[in-house]
């Protein structure tokens, strides 16, 4: 199998990585009630690869970034992504539905004001 290569991103790019998968999730779960979610496995799917790029990509953006912004909780995130990931057994798709719809999706805001902020540019 060929070795995967690590490379450099900007926290630039982290962040447009949050912001698509947030609005991801809301095209996946639009007009999706939390049983039709439950008993779709590709949209399961689909929404845990998406939690799992946000929490993936929170975690390589700096500690000042992460402070200065400190009213997402960016370690709660991140954790997510570690229990998505090690504890796939034990998902509990309720859970999921929950932190998609009510923290993921509403944190694409606070993610383009940061990008806006910080990244004039962008």
């Amino acid at each position: 199998m060929p070795k995967l290569r690590s490379f450099m991103r900007s926290e630039a790019l982290y962040l447009t990585d949050i912001l698509e998968a947030t609005r991801s999730l809301e095209l996946f779960l639009e007009n999706i009630t939390k049983e039709e979610f439950i008993s779709d496995d590709m949209l399961r799917s689909s929404v845990v690869h998406k939690l799992t790029i946000i929490g993936e990509a929170a975690a390589h953006l700096s500690s000042d970034l992460r402070k200065k912004y400190s009213g997402i909780p960016w370690d709660d995130v991140i954790a997510n992504r570690n229990l998505i990931v090690h504890g796939y057994f034990s998902i509990s798709w309720s859970i999921v539905w929950e932190t998609a719809v009510q923290h993921a999706i509403p944190l694409q805001e606070q993610i383009f004001a940061i990008l806006a902020a910080e990244y004039p540019d962008w």
